[in-house]
């Protein structure tokens, strides 16, 4: 008698095989890159968020996905700032920013904020077969045509600053930037305001400034308005 054998549950399945997140808040363009992680990268279960608080909760669920597939146009977040919390939230996963912005200074500032890659939307299966490929041994991908922006620059400095900041950092950050106190900061993270005040002094100091509305200025750099040249 052959020995009755329980199905593999979802969770266990992605601590022993490679699991992939997009987070989109298109359902038909998940669609179409659920399927094609599926038959380039062999990814045997692909979860998907259409907006960053979906893909936080996803990855406070389960275990840290191999890859995450990242719009950064969502409903919920402006700018760099999505891809910084997702790299915070989970630093073992590679992360490839999928955009139809392929403005040079817009790659730049994603590779800068910590992304693994950047591929441009509707862009072929080999384009993607090619980036994960180039990302599993080490390398950064970036699309043809692409032209690095000089090493150093002060927009590239503020970038990596923000990146630096830990979790609990940024989100004492996100309420400077909506003008609260630090007695009201303690209150909703329910954490002492001589914490706050310690924190808030590390922020400063990686940021490189020496005041809150210094602090609030630099966040801003992460925006798409910051980031994108000026146009007509």
């Amino acid at each position: 008698m052959t020995p009755h054998q329980s199905p593999i549950s979802k969770h266990l399945l992605q601590d022993i095989a490679p699991w992939a997140l997009i987070v989109d808040d298109h359902p038909l363009f998940c669609d179409a890159l659920d399927l094609t992680l599926r038959s380039v990268a062999e990814f045997v279960e692909v979860r998907t968020a259409d907006c960053l608080q979906s893909a936080l909760k996803t990855l406070d669920t389960f275990k840290a996905p191999h890859l995450i597939l990242l719009d950064l146009n969502l409903p919920d977040v402006s700018g760099l700032d999505g891809l910084m919390q997702l790299r915070r939230k989970s630093e073992e996963s590679k992360i490839i920013v999928v955009s139809s912005m392929t403005d040079n200074t817009i790659i730049n500032a994603a590779i800068t904020s910590g992304a693994a890659g950047f591929v441009p939307k509707h862009s072929r299966r080999s384009v993607f077969k090619d980036a994960i490929d180039q990302i599993r041994e080490g390398k950064i991908f970036t699309p043809p045509g692409f032209v690095k922006g000089s090493e150093g620059s002060a927009k590239d400095d503020t970038l990596r600053r923000l990146s630096s900041l830990t979790n609990q950092q940024a989100r004492i950050l996100n309420l400077i930037c909506e003008g609260k106190l630090n007695k009201q900061i303690a209150f909703d993270l329910t954490i002492a305001e001589t914490t706050v005040k310690a924190h808030v002094t590390a922020i400063m100091r990686k940021l490189g400034v020496q005041s809150r509305t210094q602090a609030v200025l630099v966040a801003h750099e992460a925006n798409f308005s910051e980031v994108l040249p000026n146009r007509e």
